[in-house]
């Protein structure tokens, strides 16, 4: 399996002319005849080879995968967005292996615990009860076959690619603003996308620029069909409409600086609007906390107190039910309430 590494085009030599991208009438043939792309010095493929585990995973399940895989085009998008460098065999019998040991697990831990309370004479009804939830039901789940994928793989490449859409978003309008200072010094729209692919910082932005270099320099496709297919693959809906229009403005005639100039200001003014909502969910946010987890509690500790000492019968269960506040409630508002706030912190 071949795979193009970040470090095949970082030696490559900057064209200083803009591709020219040719143009069919309706009907004609658009594809292009097989041809040698002549590398610069120093630019050649990188061999990926797969991780030890994964070549584990491959020698133990990978026919059984091919057996039984069927065609799974959103699978293999999800894999191409995320940036998997794995096929979607490769990928399933990964699954597959990790599930199969996680079951594997679940069965010898089951029996272990199982033997340690029959020693201690726990009822047999309460075995089997424990033996069916630590160990039947991950087993029962992990190998339903009519989910094409086991339970907990099923949908992890796509919200892999979710999260690389949410960085792309974030860092969009400071990569808008390179481009168009480069645009505004008249440079080529692929030089533009080879530079981007080198600033770092503007992470997976960065990455889609190199995928995009890496489809002209070393694939040998014209700049507009390498941008297109970067919308097609993009996890972003505003990388993809940002691409979308240097395609259509390109073969439309028009002129990208202004385009470029446009689009970087739209941004800018989106990240203050969603800075702006940020602030008043989090705002909103302190707030509840205030009114749920400190107050709520407070009040309701202090009469659930003077309930135990005003009642004698009942104070027992009213104690329990206060420990359950102090101990389980409070801590538990406190947590949810952390967890929402950092996961605002890792969409924004």
């Amino acid at each position: 399996m071949r795979r193009l590494g970040s470090s095949a085009f970082e030696k490559l030599e900057t064209r200083g002319t803009l591709t020219k991208t040719k143009r069919f009438r309706p009907g004609e043939q658009t594809e292009k005849a097989h041809h040698m792309v002549k590398l610069p010095k120093g630019a050649k493929p990188v061999s990926v080879s797969l991780t030890p585990k994964q070549q584990v995973a491959w020698r133990m399940f990978g026919k059984f995968v091919q057996a039984r895989r069927k065609e799974d085009p959103d699978l293999e998008e999800s894999l191409l967005r995320a940036h998997i460098k794995l096929r979607p065999e490769e990928y399933l019998a990964v699954a597959w292996m990790n599930t199969t040991f996680a079951a594997v697990g679940a069965v010898i831990a089951a029996s272990v615990a199982a033997l340690f309370l029959f020693f201690l004479q726990i009822p047999i009804f309460t075995l089997l009860i424990m033996l069916g939830l630590v160990a039947a039901i991950p087993i029962f789940f992990s190998y339903m076959y009519f989910f094409g994928l086991p339970v907990g793989y099923h949908g992890k490449p796509a919200s892999m690619a979710k999260k690389r859409g949410h960085k792309i978003d974030k860092k969009i309008s400071g990569a808008m603003s390179f481009i168009s200072a480069m645009a505004s010094a008249d440079v080529p729209v692929d030089v533009i996308f080879k530079e981007l692919s080198k600033q770092t910082i503007y992470g997976e932005v960065a990455r889609e620029a190199e995928w995009i270099t890496r489809d002209t320099e070393l694939l040998g496709l014209d700049i507009l069909t390498a941008i297109r297919k970067a919308s097609q693959r993009s996890p972003s809906a505003k990388f993809q409409d940002f691409l979308q229009g240097v395609v259509t403005t390109s073969t439309s005639g028009g002129q990208l600086k202004p385009y470029f100039l446009v689009k970087a200001e739209q941004f800018e003014k989106e990240d203050r609007l969603e800075m702006r909502k940020k602030m008043e969910t989090l705002g909103m946010l302190a707030e509840s906390f205030v009114t749920v987890v400190v107050a709520f509690p407070l009040f309701l500790v202090v009469i659930m107190a003077i309930m135990a000492l005003i009642s004698k019968g009942s104070s027992g269960t009213i104690l329990v039910l206060l420990y359950v506040v102090v101990g389980l409630m409070i801590p538990l508002s406190q947590f949810g309430f952390i967890f929402v706030i950092w996961n605002m912190e890792q969409e924004g």
